[in-house]
């Protein structure tokens, strides 16, 4: 089921994957800078949580919504994420704040402030690829409520050893082999299937047990 939410920067649009029986939770997922929901991680994600009574709604920015190929500035992204984040924190579930790369950044920035009870990070952009340097590490350090991250092993934006010491409540999950689309090279010992698998149950039991 698809919904469009009025933001000042734009419509955003949700499409819902209802939880099976009672809902326990649920979890609003953004799209990166240079792609949408059709990510594979957030395709799985969608596909796999709802059987475990988590509601996943996936949320494509004004900026997508529209057409525009190139995201804007964060500013307008977070005015973006800000008016789903309340529609959807007034169904009454706990709310689990996510999103991939660009979309981990807003969850991140905008979490305290939306009401949101935990953030999961898919591929935090950690720096810019080739440098690290330019961290971003402070809005992940600053999220301010428990944090998940699932971050791919050959994410040039920051593989899991880049990491900084995470605070209490934080986690961070590798991804063998994975790319920052946490895709899997055919010639592997670890398969895409396996990546997948473990993205959707360790996102899975992580949200159950914070929320």
């Amino acid at each position: 089921m698809q919904t469009l939410v009025t933001t000042p920067v734009g419509e955003a649009r949700i499409t819902r994957y209802p939880a099976a029986g009672r809902p326990r939770a649920l979890l609003a997922l953004g799209h990166g800078a240079g792609g949408g929901v059709e990510a594979i991680d957030l395709q799985a994600l969608a596909a796999g949580l709802p059987a475990r009574g988590i509601t996943v709604a996936l949320v494509e920015q004004p900026w997508r919504v529209a057409g525009r190929k190139v995201a804007p500035a964060p500013g307008t992204l977070d005015a973006g994420w800000l008016p789903v984040m309340a529609q959807l924190a007034g169904e009454g579930l706990p709310l689990v704040a996510g999103g991939r790369s660009a979309g981990a950044r807003v969850a991140c920035r905008t979490a305290a402030g939306a009401g949101a009870a935990a953030v999961l990070a898919l591929a935090f952009p950690l720096h810019p690829p080739g440098k690290p340097e330019k961290s971003r590490a402070e809005e992940l350090l600053g999220s301010g409520r428990p944090t998940l991250v699932l971050q791919g092993e050959k994410d040039t934006f920051g593989t899991p050893e880049e990491f900084p010491e995470l605070p209490e409540g934080h986690r961070l999950v590798a991804v063998p082999y994975g790319s920052h689309g946490f895709a899997v090279p055919k010639r592997a010992p670890y398969g895409q299937d396996e990546a997948l698998e473990l993205i959707t149950g360790a996102v899975g039991d992580w949200i159950l047990e914070v929320c």
